[in-house]
C-alpha cells in the first residue's frame, strides 16, 4: 500500500510541475518572448497541453476566466496540493 501511494505522490509532484511549466510557457508565447515556429518550442508546448487540457477543460467550463486571466491551474494546482495532503495524513502517516 505504502509504494502504492508513494507512486501517486510521485505522479501528482510531476504532474504539478508540468501545470506550471505550461502555465509559464503560455504566457511566454502569449508575450511573444518566445515563438511556436521553434520546433522544440512547439513540441513542448504542444506536450504539456496534451498532459494538463483534459484536466483543465472541465475546470474551465465551470470557472470563468477573471478579467482575461484563466484561473484553471490555479484551481487544479490546489486540488493536487489537497489529495497529496491526504496522502500524507491517510497513508504515509499510517
Amino acid at each position: 500500500m505504502m509504494s502504492v501511494a508513494i507512486l501517486i505522490d510521485t505522479i501528482l509532484n510531476i504532474f504539478f510541475w508540468c501545470i506550471i511549466l505550461s502555465a509559464i510557457l503560455s504566457w511566454l508565447i502569449a508575450f511573444e518572448v518566445i515563438n511556436t515556429q521553434n520546433r522544440f518550442v512547439f513540441h513542448l508546448y504542444d506536450f504539456l497541453n496534451r498532459i494538463t487540457n483534459p484536466f483543465l477543460k472541465p475546470i474551465r467550463r465551470i470557472v470563468p476566466s477573471i478579467g482575461g486571466v484563466d484561473i484553471s491551474p490555479v484551481i487544479l494546482l490546489l486540488a493536487i496540493i489537497f489529495i497529496q495532503n491526504l496522502l500524507a495524513e491517510y497513508v504515509f502517516k499510517a
